[in-house]
């Protein structure tokens, strides 16, 4: 089972990811994909450290996150990656070929055995960047939440910390 989790900056998505692990049976990993650029990055960082089980295991994968997700992934095992858009920010920062780490990801997420719980967030409901670095994020990020959408059976949207399902498995 895959499920993508959507949704706005403090919306309450990774709170949602992390109550869906809590409630797995088996072990759990922690993809974090956030890097401390600064202090109040790092402060955000600690936070999210500090909430997690003791139990959970954590990886940090800002850049190579496909080979940590093939590496993290088994069965029995329930996979959080925190979150896709830091993961995005850090590749275009990089110069990476967004396109290219778009589909290894992609074709990462269908090998990945056991569960998984992608994080993103939806920011394309603002208004037009005034920049081409954010409007190449922008874009770049809803053809990734697109794509990851499609490639999850389960899809959910989170306003205000109220889970709005989008999408579940077929019968």
């Amino acid at each position: 089972m895959r499920e993508l989790i959507l949704g706005g900056a403090r919306s309450g998505k990774s709170a949602l990811a992390e109550a869906r692990a809590e409630a797995a049976p088996g072990e759990v990993v922690y993809i974090a994909t956030a890097e401390a650029a600064d202090d109040e990055m790092a402060a955000r960082i600690e936070a999210h450290r500090a909430r997690r089980p003791d139990g959970w295991r954590t990886v940090e994968a800002p850049q190579a996150l496909s080979a940590a997700l093939l590496e993290a992934a088994a069965p029995g095992r329930l996979v959080i990656v925190d979150c896709l858009t830091l993961w995005l920010s850090n590749r275009l920062g990089a110069g990476a070929d967004i396109a290219a780490d778009q589909a290894t990801l992609l074709a990462a997420l269908k090998d990945a055995s056991g569960e998984l719980v992608l994080v993103s967030n939806e920011v394309g409901q603002g208004i037009v960047p005034d920049n081409a670095m954010a409007r190449r994020f922008r874009d770049a990020a809803g053809r990734l939440n697109q794509a990851a959408a499609a490639a999850c059976e389960q899809v959910t949207y989170v306003v205000a910390g109220q889970p709005l399902t989008l999408k579940t498995p077929s019968a």
